[in-house]
């Protein structure tokens, strides 16, 4: 049996070294065509002779069957055989889709890289899924995804991409289970804060958690590689947080509780500016902060803390108060330099003339600031010498630069006040020799009162105009319909009072009073054409010649037909009563036309008589009946009187 075995096996070797002589014969021939006879081509034909030779001497020609080469010739048994390929079959590794595993690195090309893991074939994976490997070289252990034992070229496809991608979740959710610090290559920013790469995920961090300082310039981060600490997975989203600053507060939170154990009030530490906002500048002090006020960074006034301090500035600051358990920490600028009011001259006193700046401005008056931290107050009642009220900013705005004077000082209650007038002469003082009694000045308009208008003639000298002395001839119920607040005004000086700081003006006085002609003019009982100018509840208003008013009660503004007057409707009326001392003039349109229906039914009583006397033969009258050259005239007024109506 072994002799068969050992001859059927020599006979399958003697047939595949004659089937590869064969080819080398033919590629030889195929060779001596194109090529000339060289040395070489004459030591490649002897052997081609020679292998010849030993064909014919090992099988006969006759005997050699060509067809049986393309046959497959089973030598094995089948037990044999599947004993064989399980041997071999155990020298492979066992490899499933789907799968990560270790792989070696056997070659790196520009392109490629070649893995073995142990599989009949290696595989190929692009050189750009290794880009965030740095260490990548020939023998180095990487894991793969096993996407397919063998593609349609007979291939093991593998992934180095997506083995980094699923072992990475897996090392991110251990990260935050274990509070593992990790290594990740900031890639870019982004908005809010930057993109960092861990384990092949991307992965935000916050511009908060980069440092436990803000941070103005977050480009200078980009391309590094830092440590940071899981602190949020959003598994729905895929999302990732992490951050630098909970690594640093760690190792801080040890340095704080020490700092803070041994702080007391009005210990001096240095510090630096970490941030500055509106109301005060945070400070480090090495590992914990504090807070400094905006009220305790200078004895001045101080608008914004970016006036004395600005970003990473190294400071020395006081300990003012402190929390043990909310760790805050209040600290003081200005408490390392003594009180301005420590340090003001002493030889100031009231009178004395000071230089200030304003620094605030209420309604009230105005805060002055003669020193850094040393202020007083300007009452607006101490900035002029008028005597009306008015508001501190119509004379003064933040920043205006003055010359005052002190009015009071009190320097154990570190108050002071001052006065801006006392530095200007009083106007009041030689009033009666500008502004004597019937002198004219132009004034302007500064308030409105119910009884009058009160006017400046220069600032401090003021006045008032009466409401009955606005005009002679209309009837003004309030200043407002005669004038507005701003303008000017003539007026004239009817009264003066220094001690009181009064004057009493006039604005009518400039004219001639008209009611001295209005007198010889509107007579009682004389008709006048006059213009309804108003109505109300007592009465209206009757506008007539020289524009000059009356008034009329509701009674005698009755039409003849029985209809009232209508405004704007010209009538006759009679002056039935006039006043040259109250300015009054009273009109009646009834009596006018009443006086006419009366007079005309007296003539026509008259007329009845005369006719009934003639037709019973009198011929003689009664003195009292005689026909006067007054009745005549009368009747042919009542008839003029009537036509002009009609």
């Amino acid at each position: 049996m072994e002799e068969n075995q050992k001859t059927s096996s020599e006979i399958t070797e003697q047939k595949q070294e004659t089937t590869e002589n064969i080819a080398v014969v033919e590629n030889q021939k195929t060779e001596e065509k194109v090529l000339p006879k060289t040395e070489s081509s004459d030591k490649t034909e002897s052997k081609v002779k020679s292998f010849k030779q030993n064909i014919n001497r090992s099988i006969p020609p006759e005997e050699f069957n060509w067809d049986d080469l393309d046959k497959e010739n089973d030598n094995f048994s089948k037990e044999k055989r599947e004993e064989l390929e399980n041997i071999y079959k155990e020298t492979l590794s066992t490899v499933r889709e789907n799968e990560i595993l270790q792989g070696k690195i056997s070659s790196i090309t520009n392109r490629e890289v070649i893995i073995n893991i142990g599989y009949k074939s290696e595989g190929i994976i692009g050189l750009s899924e290794f880009k965030y490997t740095p260490d990548l070289e020939i023998g180095a252990n990487v894991e793969v995804f096993v996407e397919s034992q063998e593609d349609k070229n007979g291939q093991l496809v593998l992934s180095h991409k997506k083995a980094r991608a699923l072992r990475s979740w897996d090392k991110v959710n251990n990260a935050l289970d274990d509070n593992e610090i990790i290594k990740g290559f900031i890639k870019c920013r982004t908005k809010g804060g930057m993109i960092v790469d861990v384990f092949g995920i991307e992965a935000f961090l916050p511009g908060s958690q980069i440092d436990i300082r803000p941070i103005r310039d977050y480009d200078v981060y980009v391309g590094k590689t830092m440590e940071f600490k899981v602190v949020k997975i959003n598994h729905e989203f895929k999302n990732v947080v992490v951050s630098h600053k909970a690594l640093i507060e760690a190792e801080l939170e040890e340095q704080r509780k020490e700092i803070i154990s041994k702080l007391e009030k009005g210990q001096i530490l240095e510090g630096i500016v970490k941030n500055i906002t509106s109301y005060g500048v945070f400070i480090d002090l090495g590992g914990v902060d504090g807070l400094i006020h905006i009220t305790d960074l200078s004895w001045g006034r101080v608008s914004h803390p970016e006036e004395v301090v600005e970003l990473d500035q190294k400071l020395n600051v006081a300990i003012l108060d402190f929390d043990d358990q909310k760790k805050r920490i209040a600290l003081g600028l200005k408490q390392l330099t003594p009180h301005p009011w420590d340090k003001l001259d002493e030889n100031l006193k009231v009178g004395d003339k000071v230089e200030g700046r304003v620094v605030v401005l209420a309604d009230y008056g105005a805060f002055v600031e003669i020193a850094p931290g040393v202020e007083g107050l300007i009452h607006v009642s101490e900035m002029s010498w008028s005597q009306h009220l008015r508001s501190a900013q119509e004379f003064l705005k933040i920043g205006d630069n003055l010359d005052i004077q002190i009015l009071s000082i009190d320097k154990e209650d570190r108050k002071m006040s001052f006065g801006m007038k006392q530095l200007k002469e009083d106007p009041w003082k030689t009033v009666d020799e500008r502004y004597p009694i019937n002198s004219k000045h132009k004034a302007k308009v500064r308030n409105f009162t119910n009884f009058g208008v009160f006017v400046e003639i220069e600032e401090g000298v003021d006045g008032l105009i009466h409401i009955s002395d606005l005009s002679w001839t209309k009837k003004i119920k309030h200043p407002a319909e005669f004038t507005a607040i701003g303008e000017e005004i003539n007026t004239v000086v009817l009264e003066i009072d220094s001690e009181n700081r009064r004057l009493s003006l006039g604005h009518k006085q400039l004219e001639e009073n008209p009611w001295d002609v209005f007198e010889t003019i509107f007579k009682i009982d004389q008709i006048h054409e006059g213009t309804v100018a108003n109505i109300f509840d007592k009465g209206a208003v009757i506008t007539l010649p020289y524009g000059v008013e009356g008034f009329a009660s509701p009674k005698h503004i009755v039409k003849e037909d029985g209809t009232t007057a209508n405004i704007d409707e010209k009538l006759p009326f009679k002056v039935i009563e006039f006043s040259k001392a109250a300015k009054r003039i009273i009109l009646s349109h009834s009596k006018v036309h009443e006086d006419v229906k009366r007079k005309a039914e007296e003539l026509k009583r008259k007329k009845e008589r005369i006719s009934s006397e003639k037709q019973k033969g009198f011929k003689k009258q009664s003195s009292g009946e005689k026909t006067t050259f007054g009745d005549i005239a009368d009747l042919i007024a009542l008839k003029k009187a009537m036509e002009n109506k009609k």
